[in-house]
């Protein structure tokens, strides 16, 4: 497994946080809804797993195969342009700005927020054979999922706020160290060992993730989770989607940029007494 130090590594995520900002609308967005989709179908899977074997380790310790199939082929989660393309611009990079890495932004959120969508129109067809029956047992954990991580937040008001802004971040600091994983090997073994370790962790901890939850809620009120689109968007979806930003820009990028890019001067050695 060869290993690049984290100036070289840094300097990587710097360079992919540029080379993202200039993509064509056209290149973002495909590879955001394959990113989306590939994640999605790697939840149900997680899930599945989880319902069949009972032990929630074994499903979590699983799902990092979609997240390091998405990286490989190149495409792009949210999550991870949070972190990236803002480093482009306070690098001051030649032409980004921050309505170029808004724009990413959006483009990144609507293509991973169709792939995951697509993948729960399909998932529900199969937990339902077309819609012809009630839910199975996967579809209607799924459903419970999305009551649970909606009004279940709801019922605590400003607390259960606080707590889906909290798991959003811890979700992103690890997700994040994820993708920089992917950087500190040129390996394929390397790359996939660096970054399935944190996104097990996230995952067992049910942190809350924007994409994975485009998935897990569109799914459950398809299957007839008793909560509200309103309650998706207001009671997870937008404080997650912050959460994943703050949570990754700050514990992620702007930590490691800030000591291995924009070090701070030395400190003189005092001269020893005579």
């Amino acid at each position: 497994m060869a290993y690049l130090v984290p100036s070289e590594f840094v300097t990587k995520m710097v360079d992919a946080g540029e080379s993202k900002i200039f993509m064509s609308t056209r290149d973002t967005v495909i590879r955001a809804y394959m990113a989306g989709a590939i994640l999605a179908l790697a939840a149900a899977f997680a899930v599945s797993v989880n319902v069949s074997t009972g032990v929630p380790i074994v499903g979590a310790a699983l799902f990092p195969v979609g997240f390091c199939m998405l990286y490989l082929f190149g495409f792009d989660l949210l999550t991870g342009v949070f972190v990236l393309s803002p480093l482009a611009w306070i690098d001051r990079r030649p032409g980004v700005t921050l309505g170029g890495v808004l724009r990413n932004w959006g483009l990144v959120f609507i293509g991973n927020f169709a792939g995951a969508f697509t993948v729960a129109v399909m998932m529900s067809i199969v937990f339902t054979f077309g819609f012809s029956s009630p839910p199975d047992k996967v579809g209607q954990i799924i459903g419970t999922i999305g009551e649970n991580r909606t009004v279940g937040y709801a019922a605590h008001g400003a607390a259960g706020m606080l707590t889906l802004f909290v798991r959003g971040m811890l979700c992103n600091w690890m997700v994040s160290a994820g993708v920089v994983g992917a950087m500190i090997s040129t390996s394929v073994s390397g790359k996939v060992i660096a970054m399935w370790m944190p996104i097990m962790l996230f995952f067992f901890m049910t942190f809350e993730h924007s994409i994975v939850n485009m998935f897990l809620f569109p799914s459950g009120l398809l299957l007839g989770g008793k909560f509200t689109i309103s309650d998706y968007l207001i009671w997870n979806e937008i404080p997650t989607v912050v959460g994943n930003l703050v949570g990754g820009l700050a514990f992620t990028g702007l930590t490691l940029y800030a000591t291995h890019v924009k070090t701070a001067p030395k400190r003189e050695r005092q001269r020893l007494a005579a």
